[in-house]
């Protein structure tokens, strides 16, 4: 074939790419400042149709030209730069980045149409790791791991998202920051600070409002999954903890703004009661809306993941005030009196409100006992009741000291409180059964009250375990003596680890943390909640300072025993235990400061006094004073929040009431009743039968043009869960244009307004300099030559006020 031809065949559009380096002119910086399109043009010798190739030691140059035209807005000049100069992917990326970063969506799509030419687009996709190793971006005025999806998500440019994610762009998780895959060791061994930096440029894409609305099929419960994450990482890597947290705070805020999209207590029902999984909430329907009671899902794990901003929420604390009061409408607005008037009568009549809900569950009093409200007044009646039997059953220890003192002490005595024990026993096997063994430990009561729980049955089957051993020890006549032993011998008598001894330890415990219990409830009045979660900060503090204490304290315990130990002077110091109590009761202020003379070792004195005299000035003066300061700042912080902090305990204490099943209180509720028989046979019968009536609710539709899948009942319909996020998505993101088109309105109005200000003040300032000039030039003079020059002086007067008319015209358009 003739070459001649096929050159013939060609198209006339067909570009030529050269060898040939292009350099730099100086004059288009200038050109493309002016906007001189043609002078661009000619700069750039584009009437040849040839794309010339760039030197790369003039790269920074190149990119600041086209970075220029996109900032000035000069699409055309940006197009004049594309066709006559080839540049690479790294330079048309940085290039989008500031197209981004101005929020210019057409620019956006002429440089993604430009990238796909070149075939980029799958690298930019993968800019997180490939930003690690390329040193052409470490002068670029945008962090590593900035794509342009996630500057779009950063600033929240819906617009900018929606392009890029439809043109298939995605924002990758991180790997875990404890990951040994090759590339994440090559990432860190190569360079530390690029990896972390990419890293944390990744989340804030991820976490951005504009992302988790636009890529998020639950945008909210995506919300709670990375809010927990966040805080999590904020723990692993702490030098980067202000940053995590920020991040996890903008998700909590981003979540309760959705919710607060809602409309309708329809959404609000369907938000709040909804899952992750469709099957889970079919399931927890089943169980709950028997009773009339959703179950809240969305919330719940709201507070598992410590969502405190969306839980003390008005929408959802006014759901959870109108589940706890159920149908007494008024008892919100009652008085203090009158509540308290009906939690006596409830505490005299819980024996007879119980026995009503044994035998007639359905039956109106019954149905009010299920009220959430009327159902903890129930329980904490129980409660009451336990406690009052603790105080009756010390009483009588006290009464009949020698009966309980000896081995003659009946085991029925003192074991009433036992009956509560079995019921709070069978309580927290049926709260297990509900929530399951992860959710119910989740719960830091739960773990109390299966200690407490725990050491009761201890010492109960200690006591048992002593009777019984003495009593067949006693049919033996060859264990005589220890028969004697467990039945007859004075305490004075026993040994230290005597199974009675341990049994009346582990009592004294249990008592004390039984009464301890009755924080539980406080939370249900906002003084005392308030005031219950701060006594807990305050013991997290003492906590950490306890650690503090003991290494300073262990540290002078062995230096000051040291000292004394070959003195046998004093006798409080030499042994450790009277020099542990020695330095105790220091720090109380109750020792005696002469326990550690001994006038004839001045030395050994000197030293001693030397170390107590440090000891106490770190334990009473610092120390101590530092633990006054750490509560009162946990207290301060409580103070400043309380309200939040309130409301999220109230709403704890709310959900533990909402469950199914755990309506009759303890001892009651270990008597086998006949609704918990007849549910076992219906149950049984379902599985026989294999049949039930399940029928999907319905929901009202849900006007929003963004839904346009959700209507129609036939096959295929959007979830009306979804449907619901969708619509609250729709608005959100509506809302947020909005609101950005509002504020760049007034920013404009504000620019003119200042722009009016600074022309009247240059007008005002050319008006006195006109006025000095006139009177500099036509205010002297005799009377005689200026009425002679009348006439020329009103002609030269005109001329500076055509002058200034012209200035004024000027300076306002």
């Amino acid at each position: 074939s003739d070459p001649k031809l096929l050159n013939s065949s060609q198209p006339d559009n067909w570009r030529e790419i050269v060898n040939k380096k292009l350099h730099f002119p100086p004059a288009l910086i200038p050109a493309i400042q002016e906007g001189n399109m043609a002078w661009v043009d000619s700069l750039l010798s584009l009437g040849d149709g040839i794309i010339r190739q760039l030197d790369e030691s003039e790269d920074r140059l190149w990119r600041e030209a086209l970075n220029l035209s996109i900032r000035l807005g000069s699409e055309d000049i940006m197009t004049s730069l594309l066709l006559g100069v080839k540049f690479d992917f790294r330079q048309i990326h940085e290039a989008l980045l500031v197209a981004v970063d101005t929020n210019q969506p057409r620019f956006v799509k002429h440089l993604l149409d430009r990238l796909d030419q070149e075939k980029g687009n799958k690298m930019d996709v993968r800019s997180f790791s490939m930003a690690i190793f390329d040193h052409s971006i470490d002068d670029s005025q945008f962090a590593p791991g900035v794509t342009p999806l996630t500057l779009a998500c950063q600033k929240d440019l819906y617009e900018i998202v929606t392009m890029l994610t439809q043109r298939g762009h995605d924002i990758p998780l991180p790997h875990s920051i404890s990951c040994t895959c090759l590339e994440c060791r090559n990432s860190r061994q190569y360079d530390l600070l690029k990896f972390s930096l990419s890293r944390i440029n990744t989340y804030r894409g991820i976490a951005s409002r504009a992302y988790l609305s636009i890529t998020s099929e639950d945008a909210m419960l995506s919300a709670f999954h990375l809010s927990r994450e966040l805080r999590k990482l904020s723990k692993k890597e702490p030098e980067f903890k202000p940053q995590y947290l920020a991040l996890e705070q903008l998700c909590q805020e981003f979540a309760v703004e959705l919710l607060g999209m809602c409309r309708n207590q329809s959404e609000v029902s369907t938000i709040l009661n909804s899952n992750e999984d469709d099957s889970e909430d079919e399931e927890l329907d089943e169980q709950t809306f028997e009773e009339g009671i959703p179950n809240l899902a969305r919330l719940r794990l709201a507070v598992n993941y410590n969502q405190k901003q969306f839980v003390t929420h008005p929408i959802c604390q006014q759901v959870l005030s109108s589940i706890w009061c159920g149908s007494l409408s008024g008892w919100r607005g009652s008085r203090t009196a009158w509540k308290l008037l009906v939690s006596l009568g409830i505490f005299i009549a819980m024996p007879f409100l119980c026995l009503v809900y044994w035998i007639a569950p359905k039956s109106k009093l019954g149905k009010l006992l299920k009220v959430p409200v009327i159902k903890f007044l129930l329980h904490s009646a129980s409660y009451m009741w336990f406690l009052i039997t603790l105080l009756t059953e010390s009483i009588f220890m006290e009464i009949y000291r020698s009966d309980f003192a000896s081995r003659k002490q009946n085991i029925l005595h003192n074991s009433l409180h036992m009956i509560w024990v079995a019921g709070f026993f069978w309580f927290e096997c049926k709260e297990v059964w509900i929530e399951g063994l992860k959710s119910y430990f989740l719960d830091l009561w739960n773990i109390v009250d299966m200690m407490v729980l725990s050491m009761y049955l201890a010492s109960f089957t200690l006591r048992i375990l002593i009777t019984l051993k003495g009593y067949f020890l006693c049919q033996d006549s060859s264990t005589q003596e220890l028969c004697d032993y467990f039945t007859n011998t004075v305490r004075e008598d026993w040994k230290q680890e005597d199974p009675q001894l341990i049994a009346e330890t582990l009592f004294a415990v249990t008592s004390m943390l039984s009464f301890t219990r009755l924080a539980y409830i406080l939370p249900a009045h906002e003084s005392l909640g308030t005031l219950q979660i701060s006594m807990g900060r305050m013991i997290d503090d003492m906590m950490r300072f306890m650690f503090i204490l003991m290494i300073i304290g262990t540290a002078f315990l062995c230096g000051i025993n040291n000292i004394y130990v070959p003195y046998v002077v004093s006798p409080y110091l030499g042994r450790f235990n009277e020099t542990f109590n020695f330095l105790f009761w220091t720090m109380f202020g109750m020792a005696n400061q002469e326990y550690v003379d001994m006038p004839d070792y001045a030395l050994a004195e000197f030293v001693g006094r030397i170390f107590y005299g440090i000891f106490t000035l770190l334990i009473v003066i610092v120390l101590l004073n530092m633990l006054i300061a750490m509560i009162s700042n946990s207290f301060q912080r409580i103070e400043d929040d309380a309200d939040v902090e309130w409301k999220f305990a109230r709403s704890k204490l709310y959900l533990s009431y909402f469950r199914e099943g755990l309506t009759m209180p303890a001892p009651f509720n270990i008597i086998p009743s006949p609704k918990a028989l007849f549910y076992i046979l219906r149950s049984i019968c379902r599985k026989i039968c294999c049949c039930s009536n399940k029928k999907a609710p319905e929901y009202p539709p849900i006007s929003s043009n963004t839904l346009n899948n959700s209507g129609g009942q036939g096959e295929g319909r959007v979830p009306y869960r979804l449907q619901v996020t969708k619509a609250l998505v729709h608005r959100y993101i509506e809302a947020a244009r909005r609101e950005f088109e509002e504020s760049k309105r007034k920013g404009r109005s504000y620019f003119r307004h200042q722009v009016m200000i600074q022309k009247a003040c240059s007008i005002s300032y050319l008006h006195h300099l006109l006025s000095e000039a006139q009177t500099k030039t036509f205010g002297h003079g005799d009377e005689k030559n200026s009425i002679s020059g009348s006439r020329t002086l009103d002609e030269k007067r005109s001329v500076a006020s055509r002058h200034i008319f012209k200035i004024q015209i000027h300076y306002f358009l």
